[in-house]
């Protein structure tokens, strides 16, 4: 018979949450249980190379990288037996989803969690021994019970040889040639170089090229159109031009002086945005192509209006999420700890990846950069994507000309079905390019075929379209 002299939950009204006690009262009774331990939200600064993993958010019989982390909490004893069936009842949120493959050197879940954790001396250390080199977690902060972060830094690393014009006789010289683009056969790489030349021999001639100061001087300038609030409904796939979530602010684009790894030139750009969409890679495509075409920066003008054309994306390879920037919230937690001292339970420490930066430095070196570099090296992924676009001679690329216009056949009209379609090959979402035997080229020359059967347009829930963007 149910005892009722049994007392009610106890919650502390400060906090909104249930105390230790009666947590503890809660407890069946005559069930000798394990006590339960009083859990806190904090935010989890985290780090992680995505290759291999099927992107941010836990997913039931799929590896992901807060399946992993919550595997964690649980080895660790940061969270209790009785909620690691569900991480729901723990409240796991994300501060930037990022898609399969995608690294991230630093990003924010939230979670609340047990930090008092009995044998437990060092609970960062034992997080980090439950988990994959990997993924690393390079602190815990107690936090608010709400925050967000809207702002973020993206960078995008790219080999310096995509700026080459496309090779004389491919597809797509043919195709700007015939609408009075610039040609290319008078760019000095192509001098000598056989019409019938394979791609191995252009890729060892493709290493040894580097970018001269006025071409990377017009890439800066071009990247300059990004800055501010403009309609990136160009940029993203599932918008319609109109709908107003497709605009969007971007703080600043800055990219990097060139450096060598290796045989390779490479070039980051840094993406600071109030927010970014799906696939916004494309802002990266459409720099690359127009400086490779000679086209003026005026095209990124035209691609805010309202007309509605195909840029391809770059391939994911080169994508990394620096990290979330929560500078509102810190602003807040300054003026909450105005009056409040270190050690007390109501002190908010501000969110911040700089303290990190050291730590952070080695591990993108270790797992993201070298690993990037590798692939390319072994596999020439994104000589692979810039030769699958110079082999395409249909119309949906002319706005590569010397006017930066838009002309009416590289239209995307809504419900009409275009001609030769441009058709991406999905392979170039990837960054983990080593085939399940281990050795078959996952992106072999016998496969080129498929780049013809895969539509570049997406059909993408707005539901969908939300959870990925941030």
């Amino acid at each position: 018979k149910k005892d009722r002299s049994r007392k009610a939950p106890q919650y502390d009204k400060r906090r909104g949450t249930r105390t230790e006690a009666a947590d503890a009262d809660a407890d069946g009774e005559g069930v000798e249980k394990t006590p339960r331990l009083p859990k806190r939200l904090h935010a989890l600064l985290i780090g992680y190379a995505g290759s291999g993993f099927n992107g941010m958010q836990i997913q039931p019989d799929v590896r992901t990288i807060e399946g992993e982390i919550f595997k964690a909490l649980v080895n660790a004893g940061a969270v209790s037996k009785d909620n690691a069936d569900d991480p729901v009842k723990v409240g796991l949120q994300r501060a930037a989803r990022t898609d399969a493959g995608v690294h991230a050197a630093g990003n924010v879940v939230s979670i609340k969690m047990i930090t008092a954790v009995p044998g437990v001396p060092d609970l960062l250390s034992r997080i980090n021994d439950e988990l994959p080199p990997e993924i690393r977690v390079w602190d815990y902060v107690r936090v608010q019970n709400s925050f967000n972060a809207r702002t973020r830094k993206y960078t995008y690393f790219f080999p310096t040889y995509l700026l080459i014009p496309p090779k004389p006789g491919s597809g797509l010289y043919r195709s700007l040639k015939q609408s009075s683009s610039t040609s290319g056969d008078d760019h000095p790489f192509w001098k000598d170089v056989a019409p019938d030349s394979s791609r191995e021999e252009d890729m060892q001639r493709k290493k040894k090229w580097r970018v001269g100061p006025e071409q990377l001087e017009l890439l800066r300038n071009a990247a300059r159109k990004y800055e501010g609030t403009h309609n990136f409904h160009n940029f993203t796939v599932g918008r319609e031009p109109k709908d107003r979530s497709c605009q969007r602010h971007m703080w600043s684009i800055e990219i990097s002086d060139p450096v060598v790894y290796g045989d390779t030139e490479w070039l980051s750009v840094l993406l600071h945005g109030q927010s970014f969409m799906l696939h916004q890679r494309k802002m990266i495509s459409a720099l690359v192509l127009s400086i490779r075409t000679g086209t003026p920066s005026s095209l990124i003008d035209e691609l805010y209006q309202l007309r509605t054309v195909m840029i391809p994306k770059m391939p994911s390879l080169g994508l990394l999420l620096e990290h979330p920037i929560f500078s509102s919230y810190n602003a807040r937690m300054q003026e909450v700890n105005v009056n409040v001292e270190l050690t007390d339970p109501d002190y908010r420490p501000a969110i911040d990846f700089d303290i990190h930066a050291e730590k952070i430095k080695a591990f993108k070196e270790e797992y993201i950069y070298s690993r990037m570099r590798s692939s390319e090296e072994r596999v020439q992924v994104f000589d692979r994507w810039i030769c699958s676009l110079d082999r395409y001679a249909g119309p949906d690329l002319l706005y590569l000309n010397p006017q930066g216009s838009i002309p009416d056949a590289a239209l995307v009209k809504k419900g009409k079905k275009r001609t030769n379609a441009f058709r991406e090959w999905k392979k170039f979402d990837a960054t983990d390019f080593v085939s399940a035997d281990g050795t078959t080229d996952p992106l072999a020359e016998e496969d080129a075929d498929e780049i013809e059967e895969e539509e570049a347009t997406e059909c993408i829930s707005k539901k969908d379209l939300e959870e990925a963007e941030g």
